[in-house]
């Protein structure tokens, strides 16, 4: 081994960000706009929005508790570079998985058919979000859900999910 080699192996050149050098480079927040609430009014929603979904599971009204999980503009997004919006995005991710977990393989179907469009689509990120972080939830219960909307949806709802650049 010659020196230079011995003197590059005790660096760790690849942990260099070679992407801020470039001029073209495009940062993931000019994307879209960010969240208008603070990270402290998306957590204390989220937390919010957590209580009322759980109020109506406990009530057995699933229907409901999957349209208000789901209604647009409500949950956070953004970079989770603050603390607040990180736990924020946590609580949302654990309450859609508490709906997912506590219905019945039957019942998915219908339950997607009543959803509007950008519904499905929102369903579809937290459901793509969930296989990332499965935590306590089965693989097939997510996959389960992903199926039904699918066939609901079609693959379009995928491709619109992979297209938009907000990401919950």
């Amino acid at each position: 081994m010659s020196a230079s080699t011995a003197a590059l192996s005790g660096t760790n050149f690849r942990r260099i960000d070679i992407d801020q050098y470039d001029e073209d480079r495009v940062d993931p927040s000019s994307l879209y706009h960010p969240d208008p609430r603070g990270p402290a009014q998306a957590l204390a929603g989220a937390q919010e929005k957590d209580r009322t979904v759980r109020g109506l599971l406990q009530r057995g009204d699933v229907g409901s508790a999957l349209k208000e999980v789901l209604r647009e503009g409500e949950w956070p997004y953004g970079e989770d570079s603050v603390p607040e919006t990180k736990q924020a995005k946590a609580t949302a991710l654990a309450t859609v998985l508490s709906i997912l977990n506590s219905t019945r393989s039957t019942d998915i179907p219908a339950l997607v058919q009543q959803l509007d469009p950008s519904e499905q689509v929102t369903l579809m990120k937290y459901l793509y979000k969930a296989m990332e972080n499965l935590g306590d939830t089965s693989g097939n219960v997510v996959l389960g859900w992903h199926e039904k909307l699918t066939e609901v949806a079609g693959i379009g709802c995928i491709v619109r999910v992979m297209s938009d650049r907000r990401r919950v």
